[in-house]
């Protein structure tokens, strides 16, 4: 498919990106560019790149694709520097959090190269390259934001080679991102560091906040452990729609504090059960007509064993499982495990194995 790739940026994403595009995708050549040349020699080393430089240089002339893999504010810099070496059928992509001021940006620099913006959904708080992996990727939501000169045939090949990593691809605007995003992915940052810096500020001298801080307080605040270079980038390039989401923000905690001091406790009640209901129907949320979904449903007893019998079944016979989830909400429901695959073809052969074995199965419409 491409058979010259080039990444700018070897941390958790350009280094996942250079491993996935290596061993899944067998790309012939991958190059790359990094600060740090201790970081470029440990790819190589692995095999995972196959020549490189710290900084932008002719090692990109020919690539077919270049991704930029670098906070958000370098993020046209780098791709003005590859306007020098890149030809104009060259698709040249970001990992970026934020699309709407990069779009804006490339449209300055003309036909020099073909654009398609990226943010994968994917990701952890360790963002160095000693933390990449191949399968990062994997079942994980890939959001392109296509220039407008891109042609369609090009952003078909694009979301082909993000659907070889394994990943889903869904295409939106640019705009549309920046305001999605915002309240789902950026302000939780926000909150995240907020409440590790309000319980700083109000510990104690022994610091017994931090020492008892339990299981929940950490899952919530994880994600503030991530790079402060990155997020202070993203806060002021999706300025305006973060600015939107925190005032919404601030208007729901403004109303929950309203309503303990009220001693309301219906509206408390409601407050916490309407998050409850919303936050339940997130494991329910499927991609809907983004992303085709070939899906069964099977009736299988709650006891050890069910589901791994089903999943030798699946392995033997060469079938992969895209997601499997059990239902819990099975009102209208026909079944109790729900697997989703690849393809109508691997979908069939598993009603097929399943109801010889005399499984109860329905396909999901």
């Amino acid at each position: 498919m491409f058979n010259k790739v080039g990444i700018i940026g070897l941390g958790l994403i350009g280094g996942s990106l250079a491993k996935a595009l290596k061993n899944r995708i067998h790309t012939q050549t991958i190059v790359a560019a990094n600060r740090s040349e201790d970081v470029l020699m440990a790819a190589y080393n692995e095999g995972v790149i196959d020549q490189y430089a710290t900084d932008v240089t002719d090692i990109f002339c020919g690539c077919d694709v270049v991704f930029i893999c670098t906070p958000v504010d370098k993020i046209f810099s780098y791709a003005q520097k590859l306007t020098k070496y890149v030809s104009a059928n060259c698709i040249v992509s970001d990992v970026g959090s934020t699309k709407g001021n990069i779009y804006d940006q490339m449209k300055s620099l003309g036909n020099k190269f073909l654009f398609i913006g990226g943010h994968p959904m994917t990701g952890s708080e360790k963002f160095r390259y000693n933390a990449a992996k191949e399968h990062l990727f994997e079942n994980a939501y890939y959001i392109i934001t296509p220039d407008d000169n891109v042609p369609q045939a090009t952003i078909d090949e694009f979301e082909q080679a993000i659907s070889n990593l394994g990943a889903i691809p869904i295409v939106v605007s640019p705009y549309q991102h920046d305001y999605i995003v915002a309240s789902i992915s950026h302000v939780p940052h926000i909150v995240a560091s907020a409440l590790c810096n309000s319980v700083k500020a109000l510990d104690t001298e022994k610091k017994h906040m931090q020492l008892l801080a339990a299981g929940g307080f950490k899952d919530i605040t994880r994600i503030a452990s991530s790079s402060p270079d990155m997020w202070s980038s993203i806060c002021f390039d999706n300025k305006k729609e973060i600015v939107n989401a925190l005032d919404n923000l601030t208007n729901v905690i403004a109303g929950i504090k309203a309503s303990i001091l009220a001693n309301d406790s219906t509206a408390v009640y409601n407050y916490f059960d309407n998050a409850r209901l919303y936050r339940d129907e997130f494991s329910n949320v499927t991609p809907g007509s983004f992303v085709k979904r070939y899906e069964i449903v099977i009736d299988v007893l709650d006891k050890p064993g069910s589901i791994a019998i089903i999943a030798v079944l699946f392995s033997s016979n060469n079938i992969n499982i895209k997601n499997m989830s059990i239902v819990n909400s099975r009102e209208h429901e026909c079944g109790v495990l729900q697997i989703a695959f690849d393809s109508e073809q691997q979908r069939q052969k598993s009603v097929t194995l399943l109801r010889d074995m005399n499984y109860e199965v329905h396909i999901k419409i």
